[in-house]
C-alpha cells in the first residue's frame, strides 16, 4: 500500500510569500498536496502568486511587524482551512554598509522584519500548532553561523530568530510540535539581487571563498527545504555544503574578516552614498552577502 504524500491535506503558513523564497515555497508545497495561506505586504503579488498555486489556497495581506493583525489573522487561516499544520516565517529585508554610517532608523527595520516579525508570527500561530502538534520553520541563512562585516543588521537579526527558535524548541517539544531553522547561501531571488548594485557589497562578495561567493538557483534550494519540511526537520541545508559551514562555524567569523578587508577599506575611503530604504517587509528572507 502506498503512503499518503506527508504534506497532503496539512495546511501551510508562508510570510513574506510575495516573491522569491517565499513565493517558490508556495508552489512547491501546494504541488506537493498541502492547502497554503500565503501572508505578505505586497497585496497584488500575492494574488498573482494565488493565481499559480494547484491546490486550495487564500492570502492575508499582513505586515509581520503588526503583531496584533498577525494574530487576527492566525485566527482567520484556522478558521477558514479548520487546522494549521506548519507555519515558515520567512518575511524578511537586508541592508548593507558601515554600521557607523547607516541610517539608525533603516538599520532598526531590518531587524524589527527579520527578528521580531518571527517572533510575533510565531507568536500569533503557536496555539494553532499547538492543537494540531504542527511544525515551525524559521528560514534562516549562513549569516546566522557567519556574521560578516557590512551586513551588522542582518547577520544580528538571523542569528537572532535561529536562537529564537533553538530555545522556542525546548518549550514546544511536550506539546508534540516540531521546529526546524532552514539555512540559505545566496539564493537567486530579489534580495540578493539588490546588494549586487552597491559596489562594496560587490567585491565583498567576489572576496568571499568558493562555495560562498556563488549565486544559487532557487528552485532546488527551495525543493530541499521542502523536503526538510515533510521530515519536520531540525535543521534543513539549502544548499548542501551549508552542513559543513554549521561545524566550522567557530572559525567564519575570523575567515570573513579576513576576507572583508578589501570592501571595508574601499567604503572608509569614498564618502558613504545615502542607504536605500529597505525592501518591502514581505520580501524574501535569504541570503546576504554571506547567507
Amino acid at each position: 500500500m502506498r503512503r499518503c504524500p506527508p504534506l497532503r491535506g496539512r495546511t501551510a503558513v508562508i510570510t513574506g510569500a510575495a516573491r522569491g523564497v517565499g513565493a517558490q515555497l508556495a508552489r512547491t508545497l501546494s504541488e506537493r498536496g498541502a492547502r497554503v495561506a500565503l501572508v505578505g505586504l505586497e497585496k497584488r503579488e500575492l494574488a498573482r502568486v494565488a493565481t499559480e498555486l494547484s491546490g486550495e489556497t487564500a492570502y492575508w495581506h499582513v505586515d509581520v511587524t503588526d503583531a496584533d493583525a498577525l494574530l487576527r489573522t492566525a485566527r482567520s487561516v484556522e478558521a477558514l482551512f479548520g487546522t494549521v499544520d506548519i507555519v515558515v516565517a520567512n518575511a524578511g529585508v537586508a541592508g548593507g554598509g558601515l554600521f557607523r554610517h547607516t541610517d539608525p532608523e533603516a538599520w532598526r527595520r531590518v531587524v524589527d522584519v527579520n527578528l521580531f516579525g518571527s517572533v510575533n508570527t510565531a507568536r500569533a500561530f503557536l496555539p494553532a500548532l499547538i492543537r494540531s502538534r504542527g511544525y515551525y520553520l524559521q528560514i534562516a541563512s549562513l549569516a546566522a553561523l557567519a556574521p560578516t562585516p557590512l551586513m551588522t543588521a542582518y547577520c544580528a537579526s538571523k542569528a537572532g530568530v535561529e536562537a529564537f527558535t533553538h530555545s522556542l524548541e525546548a518549550e514546544c517539544a511536550h506539546h508534540g510540535v516540531r521546529t526546524g531553522v532552514a539555512y540559505l547561501s545566496w539564493t537567486d531571488t530579489d534580495m540578493v539581487r539588490a546588494p549586487e548594485q552597491q559596489a562594496a557589497l560587490g567585491r565583498l562578495r567576489s572576496d568571499l571563498p568558493w562555495p560562498t561567493r556563488r549565486t544559487y538557483p532557487l528552485a532546488p534550494a527551495v525543493d530541499r527545504v521542502t523536503d526538510g519540511i515533510e521530515r519536520r526537520a531540525r535543521h534543513i541545508y539549502a544548499q548542501p555544503w551549508l552542513r559543513a559551514a554549521q561545524f566550522l562555524r567557530a572559525t567564519l567569523p575570523s575567515l570573513a574578516t579576513r576576507n572583508a578587508r578589501g570592501a571595508v577599506h574601499e567604503l572608509e575611503s569614498h564618502p558613504p552614498t545615502p542607504e536605500p530604504a529597505p525592501l518591502p517587509a514581505q520580501a524574501p528572507a535569504v541570503a546576504g552577502p554571506v547567507g
